[in-house]
């Protein structure tokens, strides 16, 4: 019989050597610049991390912008802000375009900057500089007046709260020329000039003349504007009463500053608006802002309203794929995963870490996966029994309430090959700065774990979900492993695809490149 240690030392050797450094320090696989933007602009909150500060992302991000051509880097902003539903990063991106190529700037703009925040960011970042110009010039200029004479009141009176700048900034910047007389009204109360009230928009004049006396129906403005008023219990009632979905996701603790939770038919209302399916899909709710709601409840909000949480949770998460076959999830528990999910922010900081997003995509796919192995990670595998009839927010707390100390990706496989065990689907949740891993001359230890593992399984997969905006990886991408980047739910629709018989090779790059752009136009 052949040697099966000599031959598994000849498959060993032929893996890739490790060709970077991950920002741990350890051993890694680089990344294209196409792929590493594509990562970047999927996870990247321009915030501090664990390992990399916020000046050394945005250098990176500039750095990787400057290298990929002017199709790539819109179709990047594209799918950061239609796909990943990012903020600053397409914002970013859009202003790099503006040093590099105005029309493909011209084409992108209304779909990336599609609200007054992300307006707002665009103008920003523009005059800081960091991008190579310190003014918005004449054709960026012009996108902005275009987007002010484009925007519906609704949008424009939503665009008023902010500042840094403000929409009255912005307007005194660029000097619109309103269309209408409400429109000229409207720009006449942003920067306080003279108006006449019957010719505001409607809404905004509901709200000027409520403002005065506080009385009849709360009018149609955003909810900033309300609560910026000295409002009693009696307002703050209404307003939760005709909230939507999202804004009584987002203000349960607000609400309960305000006495609101007094009233208990209204918080049997509120529970009973927060389970609808019809408006949880609606509002096309993520599992991970379910979780910041669930966990920045405060003491005061009853525990109706935090169970109407939890089930509003197993709601969103119904697409969460079955899938066929051994399936194994491995969530990394380590310490570098108890920083916010976000990023560091001095005084705005998420309190929602790495560990708990990876205890909500472990625990959500045992879920519907009820036979799935889950093995947590540090420098070995932690102990732990999950119950697959718990509810996902249960197992997620459970999971994220383990671990510290150093990070070994390769530790789940290596189990799993101690055990000889035949998986066909393995799914690794991290922020991927693996170091605590044996030591070998040439390649990554986990993909070499992984090629044993393959010699047991040939269609075997590998998925490893990038919770952070990293350069490198543990296994590059192949027909057989598939790096994600980000948190979105579309991570389940990723998986399910992949494990039906997708290829995981270049898929960002392939992601990207989907995006449409409309045929080269020219600045007007």
């Amino acid at each position: 019989m052949a040697n099966k240690n000599l031959f598994h030392s000849f498959r060993s050797s032929l893996l890739p050597p490790a060709n970077a450094r991950n920002d741990a320090g350890a051993e890694a696989y680089s990344l294209s610049p196409e792929a590493s933007l594509a990562r970047m602009a999927a996870t990247g909150c321009l915030t501090p991390t664990f390992y990399a500060a916020a000046e050394a992302q945005l250098d990176r991000v500039l750095e990787l912008a400057a290298q990929v051509d002017v199709d790539f880097l819109a179709k990047t902003a594209l799918y950061a802000r239609r796909k990943g539903y990012m903020k600053d990063m397409p914002a970013l991106l859009c202003a790099v375009l503006a040093t590099r190529d105005l029309d493909r700037l011209t084409e992108i703009f209304p779909s990336v900057i599609d609200n007054g925040r992300m307006l707002r960011t665009f103008v920003q970042i523009i005059r800081s500089g960091i991008t190579g110009r310190k003014s918005l010039g004449s054709a960026p200029k012009r996108l902005v007046r275009q987007w002010l004479a484009y925007a519906s009141d609704r949008q424009l009176i939503q665009a008023t709260i902010g500042n840094d700048p403000s929409l009255v900034d912005i307007v005194k910047m660029v000097h619109p020329h309103p269309a209408n007389p409400s429109r000229q009204a409207f720009y006449a109360w942003l920067i306080g000039k003279p108006y006449e009230l019957e010719k505001l928009p409607a809404s905004l004049r509901d709200f000027e003349l409520w403002k005065r006396q506080k009385e009849g129906a709360v009018p149609d403005v955003p909810f900033q504007m309300l609560t910026a008023q000295d409002l009693g219990e009696k307002e703050w009632a209404v307003i939760a009463a005709k909230a939507s979905w999202q804004t009584t996701r987002m203000n349960l603790n607000t609400f309960a500053r305000h006495g609101v939770y007094r009233d208990e038919k209204l918080v049997d209302q509120l529970a009973e608006r927060l389970v609808d399916p019809d408006q949880i899909r609606k509002a096309r709710v993520f599992p991970y802002q379910l979780m910041v709601a669930y966990l920045n409840a405060s003491s005061q909000v009853p525990l109706k309203l935090c169970n109407a949480l939890q089930d509003a949770m197993e709601i969103a998460l119904q697409n969460v794929p079955e899938i066929s076959g051994n399936v194994v999830i491995c969530p990394d528990v380590s310490g570098s995963m108890h920083m916010p999910v976000t990023g560091y922010r001095r005084g705005a900081s998420s309190k929602v870490r790495c560990i708990d997003v990876a205890g909500l995509i472990a625990a959500a796919l045992l879920r519907k996966n009820r036979k799935a192995r889950v093995l947590p990670f540090e420098v070995d595998v932690v102990k732990l029994q999950l119950n697959a009839r718990d509810t996902v927010m249960t197992n997620a707390e459970k999971l994220a309430n383990i671990g510290g100390g150093g990070t070994s990706c390769s530790a789940p496989l290596a189990k799993l090959n101690s055990e000889r065990y035949r998986a066909d689907l393995v799914i690794f949740i991290s922020d991927n700065e693996s170091w605590a891993d044996p030591h070998r001359k040439s390649g990554t230890k986990m993909l070499a774990e992984w090629e044993q593992m393959k010699h047991r399984n040939p269609k075997a997969k590998l998925v490893c979900i990038d919770l952070v905006p990293n350069l490198t990886t543990q296994a590059p991408d192949r027909r057989d492993i598939l790096n994600i980047a980000g948190f979105s739910d579309q991570v389940f629709s990723l998986i399910a695809s992949f494990a039906a018989g997708g290829d995981g090779l270049l898929h960002w790059i392939r992601e990207i490149e989907n995006q449409p752009l409309n045929p080269r136009m020219k600045i007007a």
